[in-house]
């Protein structure tokens, strides 16, 4: 294997469309980033952080700091989560994500959720030891 090859970054990206703003160039998180991501101390530094790293400004430049808490407090918050989810998707957050919190309700095969199959059912109570 060619080692140029092997460390060469192969980061995906795409585009996010921001209703009445325009394109937002967005790649997947590397894995020493995504492990900055997961060490911030509060949601919010994470969110920083993914948008930090994650948004394409060109090939020489990242987002600084600076950057990130003034576009944070430009932009409205829905359009900032378009953004940062689709970096989280494209870094496979998301997906881990979902993941950890099923296994988290998961235990045993009859542990978990009970999910009522429409409004119109009812509740037997499940299972009871009387």
């Amino acid at each position: 294997m060619d080692k140029d090859l092997l460390l060469k970054p192969r980061l995906p990206e795409d585009d996010v469309d921001i209703p009445g703003f325009g394109v937002v160039r967005v790649r997947a998180l590397s894995r020493a980033e995504a492990f900055r991501v997961e060490s911030a101390p509060s949601l919010a530094d994470k969110e920083r952080t993914v948008i930090k790293y994650g948004v394409v400004v060109d090939d020489s430049q990242q987002l600084t700091d600076a950057d990130v808490k003034r576009l944070m407090d430009a932009w409205p918050a829905g359009d900032v989560e378009l953004v940062s989810r689709r970096i989280g998707e494209l870094s496979g957050l998301i997906e881990s994500a979902a993941k950890e919190a099923y296994k988290s309700l998961r235990g045993e095969p009859d542990d978990g959720v009970r999910v009522l199959p429409s409004s119109e059912a009812g509740d037997d109570g499940g299972l009871h030891a009387d």
